[in-house]
């Protein structure tokens, strides 16, 4: 086990190869988008735990700062070469992390993507609870449900350069409470919109009068056969500002967003809601979609 810090670009390279090959065989990606971003921009307290045998990368665990100021601590990934047995690398991995100096004294919360039974036991063996669980969801579509706004309600795309001030603002009132989401910045949403993948026509925002009231922003990821033979449709972000809650427009911004992913194309829609939003997981429900995985976040204080 050797701790990585500064990263330099053979350790993104090895942990890249594991990432790819964890992907093919357990059909999702072993962590997401924030650990590539991290990675291409590695803060000072951006590190690598990296596990060798023979020479060779069979493991790594990624550990940086949050994304936003929601979240406090440092956020972990980690990535297990395929062929090596769940459980035996990744609590050398964890204990590695938290045994470093600069780690000491900070609460750590380690992701697991499509996450099962040996997530639980190797993440009790090093200490940490669960504490959060989310699920991603899938609806074939087009789903029967159209947006049938609001009276009052006028639905546009976001303006690049104009909206996010506004955007800002109703997102971190609308989740106050998110991890996630809250206390976005301008820079934070700046890095988003320098994405390959961003798209304004896929950016929906709902206005009432001079106020927007609400927002579905959506996402197409391209086919990546052998796992995801055709693109999908993400509603990455939606949500209502609390000054305009109870008139129907969180149900009308999913069917919008959705008819919009169907209208680019798209036949498959996906989205990821906390195990514990027992209201949206209700809609979901009527609308078809289906658990199609699991991910779940354990904590722990470092020593």
């Amino acid at each position: 086990m050797t701790v990585r810090r500064p990263i330099a670009p053979a350790d993104i390279d090895a942990i890249g190869d594991l990432a790819a090959a964890a992907e093919v065989a357990d059909h999702h990606p072993p962590f997401g988008d924030a650990v590539w971003r991290d990675l291409a921009h590695p803060t000072p307290a951006s590190m690598l735990v990296i596990a060798e045998s023979g020479g060779q990368a069979v493991g790594a665990l990624h550990l940086a700062p949050p994304e936003n100021r929601g979240e406090t601590g440092l956020i972990a990934a980690i990535v297990v070469e395929p062929r090596h047995p769940r459980g035996e690398i990744e609590p050398a991995l964890v204990e590695a992390a938290l045994a470093d100096e600069a780690v000491a004294g900070s609460r750590v919360l380690l992701w697991v993507f499509g996450a099962a039974a040996a997530a639980d036991r190797f993440t009790a063996a090093s200490g940490l609870r669960r504490e959060r669980e989310l699920r991603q969801m899938r609806v074939e579509l087009p789903v029967a449900m159209s947006p049938g706004w609001p009276a009052g309600v006028d639905v546009r795309t976001f303006r690049p350069g104009i909206d996010e001030e506004p955007w800002l603002s109703v997102n971190n009132r609308a989740f106050a409470d998110d991890p996630d989401q809250r206390g976005w910045t301008l820079e934070t949403l700046r890095r988003r919109e320098e994405e390959a993948w961003f798209d304004p026509e896929g950016f929906l925002l709902a206005w009432r009068g001079d106020a927007l009231a609400g927002f579905c922003w959506t996402r197409l990821h391209p086919a990546a056969p052998p796992n995801e033979p055709e693109p999908l449709g993400e509603i990455y972000v939606i949500g209502v500002d609390p000054e305009h809650q109870g008139i129907g427009l969180g149900r009308a911004l999913v069917a919008g967003g959705l008819a919009s992913l169907h209208d680019r194309g798209v036949r498959i829609g996906m989205l990821f809601v906390d195990a514990t939003n027992t209201a949206a997981i209700g809609l979901y429900d009527k609308l078809g979609f289906v658990v199609a995985r699991v991910d779940r976040a354990y904590v722990r204080d470092a020593p």
